[in-house]
């Protein structure tokens, strides 16, 4: 018979997998239009100019950030208040949806201006899913990981959004081996599409298996206790508000990670191609491998934070970012060298999981449990909207305006934000609304909240200090089907 500790772990690892098997499919479906854009921009804008092209793609890219935000609000409530596996299961449908539409939506030629009017559309739909994906899918990850071992479990998030882009590179290589270049310019690229929308539908069924996290089951009884009117506040706005200050955390932590990150895993891509003057073989060869290692890289760095805390890890990748984009980036715009160029990816890749490791348990760590994915998903979403997605269309704008280099600088002091905010953070590592006060140590609810970071009224209290109590008699959690813990 498997000791109790043995099981948890076993059930700790099945969660974290079915999480992060649906994460992956929704950032594959999000990142094959940043790979494939090379290929269809012709389809959907007919230009004489590659890098117009290119540009009128990226825009798209970009409008579908917009509705990141929106998404943010809308599933991130829907997971405080319905649970995070129902939210997560209705995040990955909606991606199914938006990669399905732009791949069967004729072309420029065959239906004029409505070919780019749907592509919006699909992208947008696919900016509402993907929005609500972050924070539902960070507080999951953080709730149901092993105590002590968080920062290790949810870095997974970032194993998982990198593999989805690895698969899209993936395909990306086969069907160049495969298919001509005329095919490839005329059909291939809908395949990747017709593949995302069938592996999400099948991820949808997976995530219905998931255990929902012990933390929001405890939070719906102490609810219900509370009785309706604590409901009705339940992931609303006016209760978020009730934490700004960790609100403005999410939002300083993320601008230089955020715009970092789009940089070096999706700018790059272009920026070797139009810039540096390399083949898109090659630039896709170099991608994948650079991107394989990043991957990973984000445990054992998730790992380092459970080890040393979160802030030092936080302040090395602001000082790196800070201090090395600009030298980094000068310097591959003009290499051809495939290798050397590999390696200055890696540079910056480097520094850029220190932030990618740590975003998901950073921000969890900030939120109680009856607010956690709306306020770890709406800043980051907007933060996604505003500096992410805008990332690229910048870069390629000040390109095509003759001012390139003012791009990496723009990088640079983003970064800088970052890192002003990571020296003002203060270490949440073992000092967290994840973690328990209670004396055993068991429990991972957050029904004893430090004095020092306010949040719930008197009554609030006194009724979690009675459920704490209540759970270290041995009663359970009432209504659960299965008084086993899962860790």
């Amino acid at each position: 018979m498997a000791k109790p500790s043995a099981v948890s772990d076993r059930r700790v690892v099945a969660n974290v997998f079915r999480g992060c098997i649906g994460n992956l499919i929704e950032w594959y479906d999000w990142f094959v239009y940043a790979a494939f854009s090379v290929f269809f921009a012709p389809v959907f804008f007919p230009s004489e100019s590659q890098t117009a092209q290119l540009l009128s793609a990226a825009v798209v890219f970009a409008v579908g950030f917009l509705m990141r935000p929106l998404g943010g609000y809308i599933l991130g409530r829907f997971a405080d208040r319905y649970g995070r596996r129902n939210a997560l299961s209705l995040s990955v449908m909606l991606m199914a949806a938006g990669s399905l539409l732009i791949a069967v939506t004729p072309g420029y030629a065959a239906i004029g201006i409505a070919a780019p009017v749907i592509l919006v559309l699909a992208r947008l739909l696919q900016g509402l899913s993907v929005g609500g994906e972050f924070g539902s899918s960070a507080t999951y990850l953080s709730e149901v990981a092993t105590p002590g071992r968080r920062g290790f479990f949810s870095s997974f998030q970032y194993v998982s959004i990198v593999l989805g882009q690895l698969c899209a590179l993936g395909i990306q290589l086969i069907l160049l081996q495969i298919l001509t270049a005329e095919q490839m310019d005329a059909w291939g690229w809908r395949v990747p599409f017709v593949i995302g929308a069938l592996a999400a539908v099948t991820v949808m069924i997976i995530r219905r298996g998931m255990d929902e996290s012990e933390q929001y089951l405890a939070e719906k009884e102490r609810v219900a206790r509370l009785g309706t009117d604590a409901a009705k506040e339940d992931g609303a706005l006016r209760t978020l508000m009730q934490y700004r200050k960790p609100f403005a955390m999410v939002l300083a932590l993320a601008i230089g990670g955020t715009v970092c990150y789009y940089t070096y895993t999706t700018y790059l891509q272009k920026y070797m191609i139009n810039t540096a003057g390399m083949s898109k073989e090659t630039v896709a060869w170099i991608s994948f491998c650079a991107l394989f290692t990043y991957m990973l890289m984000q445990p054992a760095a998730g790992a380092l934070s459970d080890r040393i805390g979160r802030r030092k890890v936080m302040l090395f990748f602001g000082a790196g970012a800070t201090l090395l984009t600009v030298p980094i980036m000068t310097t591959l715009g003009n290499v051809t060298n495939a290798f050397v160029a590999y390696c200055l990816m890696m540079a910056g890749l480097t520094i850029v999981t220190a932030y990618s490791a740590l975003s998901p348990i950073v921000k969890a760590e900030l939120f109680p449990t009856k607010v956690r994915a709306l306020g770890v998903g709406l800043p980051h979403a907007l933060v996604t909207a505003l500096f992410g997605g805008t990332a690229e269309p910048i870069a390629l704008g000040l390109k095509q305006a003759g001012h390139e280099s003012a791009f990496f600088y723009y990088v640079s002091a983003c970064a800088a934000l970052t890192w002003i905010a990571a020296y003002f953070m203060k270490e949440t590592r073992g000092d967290s609304t994840l973690d328990s006060k209670a004396p055993t140590g068991e429990s991972t609810t957050d029904f004893a909240v430090p004095a020092d970071r306010g949040g719930l009224r008197a009554d609030e209290a006194l009724i979690d200090e009675a459920r704490t109590e209540e759970a270290l008699s041995g009663t359970g959690i009432s209504g659960r089907e299965d008084p086993t813990p899962t860790r």
